[in-house]
């Protein structure tokens, strides 16, 4: 008696590639030739995608690109104009510390976290970790160093040193900073809303309490 299985028709077996006898015919080579000619075409697109735009009437034929050399910006920082030439990728906080040293904003997380690069820019503020040195063209960038006369303390600052509000002191001048912008638009502030407010920048040394009692006495004082 014929076994059941034997009479059963085998599946068509699909054509061999010509490249590979023996294989299916869409082989690893040919996959691989594939994802090479796409990446060669997505190159090509990328790096000729300016010419496209200019072809296609979307950007002037006169434009100009911003690359990867120095650029000359120029900078208001404390009042004063500064010009200068930098890569487009140099954050507001180098091109402060490094190209005009002014050193009151420091370099920390660099990540936009700790708060301690905090500087004013039209009067808000800012990470100057998070702000590229290009963008901050056309405004008025202020940093602990132009707050007060020379020899003088600011009121913030005089409060933070009465109320005992820094420690190590490395992130003060980010928090004053971040305190004169807050006390430019609250002259009544609470303690709770001092807290959310500086909810930014952060201090190793725990010295919220002092800082949060420095913020209301300097709006008393007037500051």
């Amino acid at each position: 008696m014929a076994d059941k299985d034997s009479t059963k028709e085998a599946p068509p077996k699909r054509p061999a590639s010509k490249d590979s006898p023996g294989k299916t015919e869409f082989s690893r080579r040919q996959f691989i030739k594939g994802t090479g000619i796409a990446s060669v075409a997505m190159s090509a697109t990328v790096l000729l995608g300016d010419e496209v735009a200019r072809a296609a009437g979307r950007v002037p034929a006169d434009a100009t690109w911003t690359g990867p050399g120095a650029v000359p910006i120029s900078l208001k920082v404390n009042g004063q104009p500064f010009n200068l030439e930098v890569e487009p990728r140099l954050t507001l906080l180098d091109a402060l510390r490094d190209r005009l040293d002014f050193t009151g904003a420091k370099k920390i997380c660099d990540r936009g976290v700790c708060g301690s690069c905090t500087v004013l820019m039209d009067g808000k503020a800012v990470y100057a970790c998070n702000v590229l040195a290009i963008e901050a063209q056309g405004h008025e960038i202020l940093t602990i160093e132009g707050i007060a006369d020379e020899g003088k303390l600011h009121a913030v600052s005089q409060a933070f040193v009465n109320n005992d509000a820094q420690q190590c002191g490395f992130c003060t001048p980010g928090f004053v900073m971040a305190c004169k912008a807050y006390l430019d638009t609250e002259k009544n502030p609470t303690y709770e809303g001092v807290q959310k407010a500086l909810g930014g920048n952060l201090c190793r040394c725990g010295t919220y309490m002092g800082i949060r009692h420095a913020v209301v006495e300097a709006a008393k004082g007037g500051a």
